[in-house]
């Protein structure tokens, strides 16, 4: 039965629309409206008048908006969209936002934008996104035309065929030095691609240019270039014929211009950028290789893993190929480690992923006996084109081509990948929605107007976050970092003393810091390190003896500590050390973390130190009685607890209404992370995911979140996503036939798809609204779990003006909320709203309008689902007006105003822990049932509530399909062949031989000691005219916290000395050295700023120190090679008689200076930039 739509719902005089009870597609509800102004509509010019419902309409048919793609058709086909603008299930309700897609990416609606075809010519973001090796790989020699490859190819069914990139790639012009390039002149280029291989060239852009002359226009070509309008010349992976390891050939993805230290520095600089430990196994690897390894062979599989991550990451538009992985073993026994190590990664998503055209491996297939009987060809049907689906899809498609042989060497096609979406659009809760009026000065050419009404905020792009790589490797999309610049206003519109903000800011973390005393712990899974030393040496281990890691461990032997030789100790993959809350970040309302004890001091001396007054009569050694509130209750809440937390420091110190007001703006922060009232967290498993967030600058996307999606979907070939195909079945598990479909999937508008994998990306909401019917029923420990997560809310007012009146500069600032009772110290008073227009975004940057968007988090979020259009227009006009206060507050011209609950397809907006859950739930969540699989935030443990964990989720779940239909690694055994003796070959040649040898091998002794005494000649030569070769000098101080633990180490040792001597009455007892680090830690968080002023003054005139001591140590470097190399001619012109050896150790110290474009044949090179580059840098 569909819910009915609340009271008026701010629409008078509303036409019929699709969405009603007319259409039977949608529930008649609203979980999306916009509103423009009446004024605007007449095209009048608003003024600062009080608000009045009279002056917010519908839009008519004059203002029908046309929604356009966007570079890389990123956005949508055009359409012009209904008079109605009123929105159900965040789609238009009047035409398709999207058509139906098949395989060869045709839609119902014309594939054009801003006027110009998408064939007509090169899709152009900006400056060369890295500089491509002309040979990347001697195998990959293609030219595409018009989407295909033009290459001579076996007859394929049409099923088969995949189109190329869907959109035009920069195309070189004339010949380049350091790019190269073809002139578009037609087939007779194929030819010459025998000789030089090109790859096309996509921008990481990095932030976003503020106006559209920084940025070139998506159909400028670059000077120098050629437009292509019919053909593109790029490198496009080809099917790769089955090598003998024979053919691999050791150390060819070793760079030879870098030095071992600095090339292990860029390893493990890559495995950290990809979520892993680059010094120890990942538990899934250990649970893999510990039959096949010993703990010293740990250490060299470690440095191939580590070697191939870095080829991804450091180009991460080219796939890494079994031979470039091969490459990066030292010894041609490891090739079978190196082929295991790129499976595995291969496999679960961490090379080879996004938007990235892979290698072909399936070719034709070949029909087994019954050359009569064509086998069934497999399917996976995906349900939900959010990123976690699109994400699934892609993957899936990815590895299907990389490891097609596993079902074309038995006669069968590669299985096909069907993503079914019940919306009209992509995306899932990531939506982009155009404004109305789409005039802009400040987005770069070919970008729109949007607001995002779902996903908004990339938390970092550092450290693992797989986006990174889409976005800014792949996509090459703009993007804007954000900055903690923001100021609160108090409720009565003025502007809260900073001080007294931080002041309260330490309270409200303490607070979190002693409730993080009952988190749950979860013990660490299993792991095996390698060498540390040996791995930053990029060196390995000298033997590779001992028994294996399994018989070890198995059989209870001791295990060596590390550094004790080659062997190491087995770890989990964090230390004892526990985790403490370090503040929080404001941006995302998340809590920030930092390794130290939980064990915390007396609440009142904590006090102290953070600047509070203690109350007459508090002693010292005052402090909060927590444990019976939080272990009494049978499903503590962290709510309950923070909040006896605050009435306990009431006693303690002096709290007056506006610090209320103050660590409420935090607490609804929080609430903003979470979806979900603190009063409804789990105390013990709120924060699950700590440890795991991703590093550097917070980040949105210009031009809108959805290119995003909309980049997976098209990049490199149309997924076949097929919309408006609502789900009302599952049936899954049961085949009465081998050669029958395993599961069914029915759809509400009756189609029945076939399947032999289901991944449902549902919701957690949906699933919890049990909308879906699954046959059989799924068992108890998985609805066990879908009960006890919980899946809450948050909602936006977006507000769109002709004019900014608020500082353009400033990302956002908050909102202070009084309590329900005048001037109440009470927490309960503050709790219902709190989270109310609580803060607010500037998104000029981002979507190139005057925009303002407004969050109602917590219990507001809920609020906003059954409020009134025009009511919370009017409550947002209203605080607008008291924090900026003798400025005149217009009317907003547009409003968007979600309701992410009402959505019949997400039913709220992301999962939290609730009181009831358990630490396992979202590995239960994950967890298949028969040949079902499931993917989505709420299914990834280590990165719930975030776009990237949902499209993390969907690389997992592309792994486990994959493993199910094909099984899993196959690993030889011995994995690690013995070492030849030199000894026995020589016993097989026989006397007779050796003696024939032994002239010969005389011979080359002689020559070789020539050798080596001229080479010393040449190098005594250089050095007493030159001197020793310059050495790179060392960095000054970077960190200003280091600088400050230098200064106070002995101080806070001392006083921990004595905490540890009062406490254990051991007059010689010593604090640890972790123990002084967390005091130091602690002690540096609660600085003033004022001391911490002169180590951060300090840090900025090291950094230029630094960098001006590299640029000379460069120059002088340079000019010190250069020289040599002219002594080393001088010297050998003058003495010809000793041969010149082709390569020698002497030489390597003399090389000349690397510019960059250096190539190695069938290796990656050196690149100038990436799109790995720091993430402080901010063009607009």
């Amino acid at each position: 039965m569909p819910e009915a739509l609340p009271p008026s719902n701010g629409r008078k005089n509303a036409a019929p629309q699709k969405g009603s009870a007319n259409d039977p597609f949608f529930e008649d509800l609203s979980s999306m409206s916009t509103l423009v102004s009446a004024a605007q509509a007449h095209g009048k010019q608003i003024q600062s008048q009080p608000l009045d419902p009279q002056h917010m309409i519908q839009p008519d048919a004059s203002n029908s908006f046309q929604d356009l793609d966007g570079p890389l058709n990123l956005y949508g086909d055009l359409e012009v969209q209904t008079p109605l603008h009123s929105y159900v299930g965040h789609e238009e309700t009047g035409e398709e936002f999207m058509g139906d897609v098949d395989r060869n990416g045709a839609t119902s609606t014309l594939r054009e934008w801003y006027g110009q075809e998408v064939g007509d010519g090169p899709s152009e973001l900006s400056d060369d996104y890295q500089n491509i090796p002309k040979q990347r790989q001697p195998e990959v020699r293609h030219h595409v035309s018009n989407g295909y490859s033009s290459q001579s190819q076996p007859e394929q069914t049409a099923d088969a065929k995949k189109p190329r990139a869907p959109f035009p790639l920069k195309g070189q012009g004339e010949a380049d030095d350091t790019l190269g390039g073809l002139k578009d002149e037609g087939p007779a280029e194929v030819r010459d691609l025998e000789k030089s291989v090109f790859s096309s060239t996509l921008s990481s852009l990095g932030p976003s240019a503020p106006t559209p002359d920084q940025t070139p226009s998506p159909n400028e070509a670059e000077p120098g270039s050629q437009q292509l309008t019919h053909s593109v010349v790029r490198t496009i992976a080809e099917p790769a014929p089955a090598r003998l390891q024979e053919d691999f050939r050791p150390k060819t993805s070793i760079p030879t211009h870098l030095q071992p230290e600095d090339y292990a520095r860029e390893c493990i600089v890559a495995a950290y950028s990809s979520r892993l430990n680059p010094y120890s196994l990942h538990h899934d690897e250990y649970r893999l290789l510990r039959g096949h390894l010993t703990h010293q062979q740990v250490t060299s599989y470690l440095n191939i893993r580590n070697g191939i991550l870095r080829l991804w990451i450091r180009n991460p538009l080219v796939a890494v190929t079994r031979e470039e992985a091969a490459g990066c073993a030292r010894d041609s026994r490891w090739f079978d480690a190196a082929d295991v190590a790129y499976q595995w990664l291969l496999r679960r998503g961490y090379i080879n992923f996004g938007c990235v055209e892979v290698p072909d491996t399936a070719g034709l297939p070949v029909n087994g006996v019954r050359q009569d009987v064509k086998p069934r060809r497999k399917t996976v049907v995906v349900i939900g084109a959010g990123m976690a689906g699109l994400g699934c899809a892609r993957q899936l498609e990815g590895l299907f081509a990389q490891l097609g042989e596993h079902w074309t060497a038995k006669g069968e096609e590669i299985p096909k990948v069907v993503v079914l979406e019940g919306r009209g659009r992509i995306g899932g809760r990531v939506y982009s929605h155009p404004l109305r009026k789409q005039a802009t000065e400040n987005l770069p050419a070919g970008l729109r107007c949007t607001a995002d009404m779902g996903a908004q905020i990339i938390t970092g792009f550092d450290h693992g976050n797989p986006l990174s790589a889409v976005i800014r490797g792949q996509l090459g999309l703009h993007f804007h970092l954000l900055k903690d610049n923001s100021i609160l206003h108090d409720s009565d519109g003025s502007v809260v003393d900073k001080d007294r903000d931080q002041l309260v800011e330490k309270l409200y973390n303490d607070i979190l810091d002693r409730a993080s005393v009952y988190r749950h712990k979860v013990p660490a899974p299993a792991t095996v390190e390698g060498e540390r030393e040996l791995i930053e040496l990029g060196r390995d281990p000298g033997g590779e003896g001992g028994k294996l890691i399994s018989v070890v461990e198995d059989g209870a032997a001791p295990i060596p500590p590390a550094g004790s030789g080659a062997e190491s100790t087995r770890t989990g993959s964090t230390g004892s050390q526990g985790q403490v809350a370090a503040g929080v970040d404001k941006l995302t309302g998340r809590l920030h973390t930092t390794p130290g004890p939980s064990t915390k001091a007396p609440a009142a001396r904590t006090a102290v130190a953070m600047g509070w007054v203690p109350k007459a009569g508090v002693t010292p050694s005052t402090s909060l009685a927590l444990d019976e509130k939080a272990k009494l209750a049978e499903n503590p809440t962290l709510g309950s607890l923070m909040d006896e937390a605050a009435k306990q420091y009431q006693d303690i110190v002096d709290l007056t209404p506006q610090d209320m007001r103050l660590l409420n703006w935090h607490y609804a922060n929080l609430e903003y992370a979470n979806a979900a009232n603190v009063g409804d967290l789990s105390l013990g498993g709120w924060d699950q995911d700590i440890g795991n967030e991703f590093e550097g600058e917070h980040a949105e996307i210009v031009g809108g979140y959805m290119q995003v999606p909309r980049g997976i979907w098209q990049s490199p070939f149309p997924l076949d996503v097929r919309t408006r195909r609502a789900v009302e079945a599952i049936r899954y598990g049961v085949a009465s036939l081998p050669e029958s479909p395993a599961a069914t999937v029915i759809c509400e508008d009756g189609e029945v798809l076939e399947a032999d994998r289901i991944v449902s990306t549902m919701p957690l909401g949906v699933l919890k609204a049990q909308n879906v019917q699954f046959e059989p029923i799924l068992p108890d420990w998985k609805t066990g779990a879908i009960k006890r997560l919980g899946f809450g809310t948050l909602n936006k007012v977006v507000l769109v003006y002709e004019h900014a009146f608020w500082d353009k500069e400033r990302d956002m600032f908050g909102l202070l909320r009084d309590p329900s009772a005048e001037g109440s110290l009470d927490q309960a008073d503050y709790v219902q709203n709190r989270g109310r227009f609580y803060l607010f975004w500037n998104c000029i940057k981002t979507s190139g309008r005057p925009m303002l968007v407004a969050l109602m988090a917590g219990d507001a979020a809920h609020q906003t689902e059954s409020s009134n259009d025009y009511d919370l227009v009017s409550e947002a006009t209203s605080v607008l007006r008291k924090m900026f206060a003798g400025i005149k507050v217009p009317a907003p011209q547009e409003v968007i105003i979600t309701r992410w609950g009402k959505d019949r397809f997400a039913r709220g907006s992301y999962s939290y822990v609730g009181p009831e859950s358990r630490a396992e739930d979202y590995d239960l969540m994950a967890k298949s049932v028969g040949n079902l699989h499931f993917a989505g935030e709420a299914t990834c443990g280590t990165h719930p509530a975030t776009v990237h964990g949902a499209y993390l989720s969907g690389l997992r779940a592309a792994s486990e399909v994959v493993e199910a239909m094909i099984g899993p690694i196959e690993i030889r055994t011995p994995l690690i062949p013995a070492k030849v003796q030199v000894a026995n070959k020589a016993s097989m040649l026989g006397a007779k031989r050796k003696a024939e040898a032994a002239p010969a091998r005389v011979a080359q002794d002689v020559d070789a000691a020539r050798v080596k005494a001229h080479e010393a000649e040449v190098s005594m030569f250089v050095y007493e005219r030159l001197g020793e070769r310059p050495t790179k000098p060392g960095k000054s101080g970077a960190n200003p916290f280091l600088l400050y633990q230098k200064d106070h180490w002995h101080l806070c040792k001392s006083k921990c000395d004595e905490a540890h001597k009062h406490a254990t009455k051991d007059p010689e007892a010593k604090a640890g050295r972790n123990e002084v680090r967390a005091a130091l830690g602690q002690m540096w968080r609660e600085a003033p700023e004022a001391e911490k002023k002169p180590y951060q003054e300090r840090t900025a005139n090291n950094k230029e120190s630094n960098a001006a001591s590299l640029a000379e140590f460069n120059s002088k470097l340079a000019q010190w090679d250069r020289d040599a190399e002219l002594l080393r001619l001088e010297y050998t012109e003058k003495h010809r008689e000793v041969p010149r050896p082709v390569a020698t150790a002497s030489q390597s110290t003399m090389r000349p200076p690397d510019d960059g474009e250096h190539e190695h044949t069938g290796r990656r090179v050196r690149k100038r930039a990436s799109y790995a580059e720091d993430s402080d840098m901010d063009l607009d």
